[in-house]
């Protein structure tokens, strides 16, 4: 007879082996982080594999076992959601019960090893830089610049997925996915009665492909800037510029675990006005990826941009403070304190300098 798993048990595992790569190792003692980290083998990232092998150590130690008809086993295993991740678990007992045995010899019964094709999946395989003030996104930030004034800047936008070939995890997807992307990224000066004083346009497509540790993009984005009409009618003498790109861009993205990611940039624009070709940037993301639930977990952030125009000269960025996952979309909330050192993040005034000192809530796919 097949030894049996419970499904709860499976869902406990899982939220296990997210607590031992938190920082904080909630909900773990030091005992249980010992199993864990015994069973997981450690230096390889084989995580299906040490996940079969830790299933099989929980079902030894507290006996979970039923009996019941096995239904589903064969080619096309039925797909059972576990706090968000798409567990295939064909081999699921009539008393909702995984046989273990089948699990184990198919060690593909965790988090999407499955790959099929999906129109408008869940979660991106290249996630936004989250320190980058540029990237589509959902954004809103009280700022002071000294010496200029107190802005509301504000991102709406995002980047979605539009087809992919891969597997159905909508936090860490693996495979082959399309995205677009479209954002404008709005300032307001709230001492001159919250007048709009620049606006940035940006639209796009990128190709994105990798693994659960290594992502490539590459796509291309046009870019174009734009002034307030209150802002004119203040300053009629203000030299309007008409700063715009359509740049093709390659990035790379590298999790060195599962909170701490490295990427870098490179950018070339084959039109351009005002602006120069070449641009890159660069930087590491510190954030949650597994569920938070309501606790929510801590994050930073930090991003050069180097722009050809202000002669590589650019910005650097950084953010800190608390984020929350959710389970369903693998999206992330954030909210925290924002530093920005160098040119204006709004490229109307592109070679202005400023610094800024405020805070943010952002929102990413």
């Amino acid at each position: 007879m097949p030894q049996k798993l419970s499904v709860q048990t499976l869902r406990l595992l899982h939220q296990r082996d997210c607590d031992l790569h938190s920082p904080l190792g909630w909900n773990l003692s030091a005992s249980e982080k010992d199993i864990v980290t015994t069973i997981s083998g450690q230096p390889e990232r084989t995580y299906p594999s040490w996940i079969a092998i830790g299933i099989a150590f929980w079902m030894h130690c507290f006996g979970f076992a039923a009996h019941g008809q096995i239904l589903g086993i064969g080619p096309d295993p039925e797909l059972l959601d576990i706090d968000g991740y798409p567990a295939q678990v064909g081999y699921v007992t009539s008393e909702g019960f995984v046989d273990a045995d089948a699990f184990l010899e198919d060690q593909s019964g965790w988090t999407g090893s499955h790959q099929s094709w999906q129109i408008l999946p869940s979660g991106l395989i290249y996630k936004t830089y989250l320190a980058n003030t540029k990237e589509p996104r959902l954004a809103a930030r009280i700022v002071d610049v000294p010496d200029d004034s107190t802005f509301f800047d504000a991102n709406v936008g995002a980047r979605v997925g539009l087809i992919r070939f891969g597997t159905s995890d909508p936090i860490r997807p693996e495979g082959f996915q399309i995205d677009a992307e479209g954002a404008a990224q709005v300032r307001l000066d709230i001492p001159e009665e919250v007048d709009v004083r620049a606006a940035d346009f940006r639209g796009g497509l990128v190709a994105t492909w990798g693994n659960r540790y290594r992502q490539t993009k590459f796509g291309y984005y046009h870019l174009s800037s734009h002034l307030g009409d209150e802002f004119l009618i203040k300053n009629p003498d203000f030299d309007r510029l008409n700063f715009a790109r359509d740049v093709l861009v390659l990035g790379k993205s590298i999790y060195f675990n599962e909170w701490l990611r490295f990427y870098g940039e490179a950018g070339w624009a084959f039109f351009d006005d005002i602006s120069e070709p070449l641009e890159f940037q660069f930087g590491f993301d510190y954030a949650p990826v597994c569920p938070t639930g309501l606790r929510g977990a801590p994050f930073f952030a930090a991003n050069a941009h180097l722009r050809e125009e202000v002669n590589f000269g650019g910005n650097i960025s950084a953010q800190l403070g608390w984020a929350w996952r959710g389970s369903k979309s693998g999206s992330l909330l954030r909210m925290g304190f924002h530093y920005y050192n160098g040119e204006s993040s709004q490229f109307s005034f592109y070679d202005d300098f400023e610094q800024q000192f405020g805070f943010g809530v952002w929102y990413d796919r």
